[in-house]
């Protein structure tokens, strides 16, 4: 199968990934939200995994075959699910000192990144790829031109490329200020320690510093582990209250 092909396919699965993520996340939140890492319309995470499904489930043999059981699929997709969430969770907070989701309230969690009840889910919705969407998009490759695969391929791939690398830059300086807030809030704190109004004026000055893509990604990250203070809980809930008050004051600011 072409490069180029493969390519469209990731960034096909990757926006339907996008669309189940934010209709199933607004209908929880009962209010827009748009999920995902990059600041376009996809989720990397989903089209990998449907890519690397639709590769294994064509390739491996007892995979392919006919006789292979529907709680055979369910198995795979549930401990493939689980492997690639817990190993994209555990590299995103390692670049970036952040999560994207928190299962931490969850029931049966492995720290935070993974839980029975949502790889559950990713192991019906595997089955349902498995069976009914994969074979789908095959039948489609037969009437379409293998240079219209090209042309996408090469536009989705600017595309891709110059959305991670506004995503890295944005993350990147938008941690940075998390973390100048975080050392001057601690500062203003230990000084003026009855004075809360110097405090409510930093976290103001910072929401307006943002910019448009910084407070859209605040928004995106459901929590916040910058490295400097990981290792100490109450830092920790100090960076959880400033994100928080930042995100209200963005809110207000809007209103």
């Amino acid at each position: 199968m072409a490069i180029s092909q493969l390519f469209v396919e990731f960034i096909f699965y990757s926006f339907l990934g996008w669309i189940w993520e934010s209709i199933y996340c607004s209908a929880k939140e009962k209010k827009w939200a748009d999920r995902g890492f990059l600041f376009g319309p996809i989720c990397p995470i989903y089209g990998s995994c449907v890519v690397a499904a639709s590769a294994a489930f064509s390739s491996i043999s007892f995979l392919s075959s006919p006789d292979f059981p529907v709680w055979g699929i369910f198995v795979v997709s549930y401990l493939a699910s689980a492997v690639a969430e817990f190993g994209t969770s555990w590299v995103l907070e390692k670049r970036f000192h952040a999560r994207w989701w928190d299962y931490s309230k969850m029931p049966l969690n492995i720290q935070g990144r993974i839980c029975v009840p949502v790889s559950i889910g990713f192991g019906l919705a595997g089955v349902a790829i498995v069976k009914y969407l994969i074979p789908f998009v095959n039948g489609m490759h037969e009437a379409i031109n293998p240079l219209v695969y090209e042309v996408f391929a090469l536009i989705f791939a600017i595309l891709f490329g110059a959305d991670f690398a506004l995503t890295e830059a944005s993350l990147s300086a938008l941690l940075t200020e998390v973390e100048k807030m975080h050392e001057e809030f601690n500062i203003r704190a230990q000084e003026n320690y009855e004075k809360l109004a110097s405090t409510k004026q930093l976290v103001v000055s910072y929401a307006e510093k943002l910019t448009l893509n910084q407070k859209r990604m605040l928004f995106r990250i459901r929590r916040f582990m910058p490295g400097k203070v990981r290792k100490h809980g109450k830092n920790l809930m100090n960076i959880v209250h400033i994100t928080d008050a930042l995100k209200d004051k963005i809110r207000e600011l809007k209103g």
